[in-house]
């Protein structure tokens, strides 16, 4: 039986440390538990530690995952020096070095062992392990294990499978980003049971968060070489493409005192080696790189970090971030953000999640390739079907089709070839003939060579495997090419470079199963994670703060340190309020947020305060604003203290300003907010506050009671409505739980309990909605068929207006339903769609691009109109490319 360590804290001298970071020791206790442990925990913040220290206070061996060569020698160089024993297995190794480590690992002369997730493929080193005293698996960077990870790597995703060859030893996997989907992913595909799930430590204190706001490129130039002479040191400027990374090069090139380079996937492999070395010895204190440099970078002294443009996602941003500082030292962490960065990172997406007909076009294509394997460049199969989408959206439908079991993409080794034998018989020579002698011979040398891993593609030496035979190899490769009659064996011959084989070329697309409904689920919600991006970087509340929210981070708090939280601190407090009344604050704060509620997200704070203070302003008649019921709930309320207090329920999370339209702010209401409107929250409002907003609230609202909801003793819950008006839960048609209720479903939580909202809604002639279905999910295209429309009579015209065609098309739209909904409901075709919203923003309605245009389509246009800028509409028309209708160049142009 296994020894533990009784006491963890014993052992931070031989690691150099007197004290566990914060979240290190609860990890550390349910590993040495026996538990399968979950670990998210931010760059820096220790993750390695969690793994190493068990190691260390319990007998046997611990096996590390680890993604990069590099990573895997500097931490076995990090643990020598600690005399702690430890080694890594990789290629870099001779074989005869490799051996020796090996024999090492029986014998128990190591603690940790880091090998890349490829070895596990080996059937010398899988051997072995049956030899050895296993204790632990440790799978670092384990977000590399989901498809959805931004490192996918396949052999990352075979470790469940490996695992239980490895006879299921105690697993951890560690991450410094992961999302709840891919943290879904690690568990199933890991097979943990039960595993201990940490997110914690993500507040770095001494990291600086700023964002920037350039308005145009050249302002963004100016701004980068501004803040890289005022910051001295090493550091890393993140940019979103390898067009983007050379010309910041050229761009700093005599602008700063420090010599610069740049770092991207398309430079030659010696090239990036000797660029990351340069860094990490200080010889070149700055580099500008895409997302390709980053994972295992472990610099102590990097001062800052600059984002040039927006990140895809808040875990890329806080990943990257957080290389800066890990000495502790004050570090900055600037991100310069531009609107239209967006539309890269809108083009990634489109890219990571390719349509289903792409998928099929690349996938016939492939069938109708007779070579086997395949040896094409993701270049060469863009150019041969003419695809619009890129080398990487190329590189996913081949992900895809792998996993469906269609393809296998290989990598070779040196002009390997590849073997698989995949029954669960013991030997496959009794299906052959006696008299074939020799297949047999062969037959038994394959089942030798494959040995445990049955089911794995093994890659083995062709002229070795023949000389142990006593075989030539052409008369060997013959009979292995024989032996592929039987189903179970699978072979691919040498070739150079990368290759796609082929696993059964009479399988229809059909046949594959491909989850094209869980693909775009999983599409909208990077989409969604963009705009977290763009929430991060429009917030006025503390950077930190939005960031520990988003991972969900337990110890969240103010930072007061970022750009946010230091210029609250220079906002003028204001004279102390005369007049304090809690109650009418909080009234006031939850009509506000009933309004912002109402008005979907698609209005800025300004005609919001104009709504709810009952303002006559044109844009509030045309837009229906004055047929809200929270319309003039805060009348009297000067439209300035509104805004204010708009402003304040932004900077507490009770509500969010994003924007998603250059210039345009848009207001929406918050989990957080939801559970205020809803009476569950009753903060002191009072006291935090600017004295200004409380004064004039208290006075104008004094005597109003706010909406609040307490348990009485036999556990029936009581709505109290402003103005006093009581109604019991068992009266209402749907029970107000906002604490419990996923944001997307606003309309229904605020449907029933929300200040000033008496009214019944009502469906549109024709046709039927059922009561209390939430109005975000009303109409979902399912297949062909799409569930009937709904509008709230407060969103109606006036009964004696009656509304022209176009007004429909544009409401519907404005209210979230896509075209392929409008096609079904109001019997149109596209080119109608088009044609109203066009109509529409003659007549003074706001349409937004991204309606009827996806990122990549907006930035196509994008591109010929700045480069076009005096042509006439039918030059611009005569430029578009074919899958972009000059329709779709109208409506772009109205939409700025």
């Amino acid at each position: 039986m296994n020894k533990t360590v009784a006491d963890p804290e014993s052992l931070l001298p031989r690691f150099g440390l007197t004290k566990f970071r914060r979240g290190q020791r609860n990890v550390i206790d349910a590993i040495l538990a026996g538990r399968d442990t979950l670990c998210i925990m931010p760059t820096g913040g220790g993750k390695s530690l969690c793994y190493q220290l068990p190691a260390l206070a319990r007998d046997g061996i611990t096996i590390v995952i680890s993604p990069l060569i590099a990573l895997m020698k500097d931490q076995v160089d990090s643990l020598s020096e600690l005399d702690i024993p430890a080694t890594f297995i990789n290629s870099t190794l001779a074989s005869q070095q490799q051996h020796a480590r090996i024999d090492g690992m029986i014998r128990g002369e190591y603690k940790l062992v880091y090998i890349a997730p490829e070895r596990l493929r080996s059937s010398t080193f899988m051997r072995a392990t049956g030899r050895a005293n296993i204790a632990m698996l440790a799978i670092d960077e384990a977000h590399c294990i989901s498809q959805w990870g931004h490192d996918f790597r396949p052999d990352y995703a075979r470790l469940g499978r490996m695992r239980s060859r490895l006879g299921n030893p105690q697993t951890v996997a560690l991450t410094a980003t992961a999302t709840e989907l891919v943290r879904q992913d690690i568990v199933q595909i890991l097979e943990l049971e039960e595993p201990a799930t940490f997110i914690s430590g993500f507040a770095r204190e001494n990291l600086y968060l700023r964002v920037d706001s350039p308005g145009s490129n050249s302002e963004k130039d100016e701004q980068l070489i501004s803040f890289l002479n005022s910051h001295p040191g090493c550091g890393i400027v993140y940019a979103s493409t390898r067009k983007s990374c050379e010309h910041i090069v050229e761009l700093l090139d005599g602008q700063i005192d420090r010599p610069v380079t740049f770092y991207h996937a398309g430079l030659p492999p010696e090239t990036r080696k000797k660029v990351q070395e340069d860094f990490m010895s200080g010889r070149m204190p700055v580099i500008v790189a895409t997302n390709a440099f980053g994972m295992g970078i472990d610099k102590a002294d990097l001062r800052f970090v600059a984002h040039y443009n927006i990140p895809g996602s808040i875990e890329a941003y806080y990943q990257e971030a957080g290389r800066a500082g890990r000495d502790g030292k004050p570090s900055e962490c600037m991100l310069l953000y531009s609107y239209q960065d967006k539309f890269i990172q809108e083009f990634f997406i489109e890219n990571s999640y390719p349509s289903r007909q792409i998928v099929k076009e690349i996938y016939e294509f492939l069938r109708s390739v007779k070579a086997d394997p395949i040896e094409m460049t993701l270049m060469e199969i863009k150019d041969e079907l003419d695809l619009d989408i890129g080398t990487s959206g190329i590189a996913n439908c081949e992900n895809l089709l792998e996993k469906a079991g269609a393809i296998e993409r290989l990598d070779s080794r040196e002009n390997m070839a590849a073997i698989r034998i995949d029954s669960e018989l013991t030997t496959l020579i009794d299906l052959l003939p006696r008299d074939a002698r020799v297949q047999r011979h062969v037959m038994r040398g394959l089942e030798k060579l494959v040995g445990p891993l049955r089911g794995e593609r093994v890659m083995f030496v062709p002229q070795k495997l023949a000389d142990r035979l006593e075989m030539k190899w052409q008369t060997l490769n013959r009979h292995i090419r024989e032996l592929t009659r039987l189903d179970a064996v699978d072979y691919v011959p040498p070739f150079r470079g990368r290759a796609i084989h082929l696993l059964c070329r009479d399988k229809r697309f059909a046949e594959l199963d491909i989850d094209f409904a869980e693909l775009e689920r999983r599409k909208q919600s990077e989409f969604k994670k963009l705009q977290s991006v763009i929430d991060f970087c429009t917030t006025r509340r503390c950077r930190q703060l939005q960031i520990l929210e988003y991972f969900g981070d337990p110890e969240r708090h103010l930072c007061r340190s970022c750009d946010n939280c230091k210029k609250a601190k220079q906002r003028p407090a204001g004279p102390a309020p005369k007049h304090a009344d809690n109650d009418a604050c909080l009234y006031a704060a939850q009509v506000a947020l009933s309004g912002i509620a109402r008005t979907h997200g698609r209005f800025g704070k300004t005609i919001i305060a104009q709504m709810l203070t009952g303002s006559t302003a044109k844009k509030v008649e045309r837009f229906g604003l004055s047929r809200l019921s929270t319309f003039g709930l805060l009348k009297g309320l000067k439209q300035n203290d509104a805004s204010s207090l708009i402003d304040w329920l932004v900077d507490e999370g009770y509500a969010v300003q994003s924007e998603t339209t250059r210039y345009r702010p848009q207001v929406k209401i918050t989990p957080r907010g939801l559970e205020l409107v809803g009476g569950r929250l009753q903060p002191d409002l009072v006291a935090h506050m600017p004295g200004p907003v409380v004064n004039s609230l208290s006075i104008k609202f004094k005597g109003k009671v706010p909406h609040r909801v307490e348990e009485s003793p036999d556990d029936e819950i009581e709505i109290v409505r402003p103005d006093g008006e009581e109604k019991s839960a068992a009266s209402v048609d749907v029970e107000l739980d906002v604490s419990s209720s996923p944001a997307e479903e606003v309309t229904e939580e605020i449907e029933e309990n929300l200040p000033g909202e008496e009214e019944e809604e009502e469906n549109l002639p024709g046709e039927g909605a059922a009561p209390g279905q939430p109005e975000e999910s009303i109409l979902e295209s399912t297949g062909s068929v799409a569930k009937p429309l709904r509008i709230h009579r407060e969103d109606l015209p006036h009964p004696e207006k009656v509304q022209p065609s176009f007004y429909w098309t544009w409401r519907l739209i404005a209210d979230g339903y896509s075209p392929l909904h409008l096609q079904q409901a109001r019997d149109i075709d596209l080119d109608t769609i088009y044609d109203h919203l066009i109509q529409a923003a003659d007549n003074d309605y706001e349409v937004e691009a991204s309606w009827m245009l996806s990122g990549h389509e907006a930035s196509a246009i994008a591109k010929i109109v700045d480069s076009g800028e005096n042509k006439r509409l039918t030059a611009l028309i005569a430029e578009l490319p074919a899958e972009i209708s000059p329709k779709q160049l109208m409506f772009f142009l109205k939409c700025q």
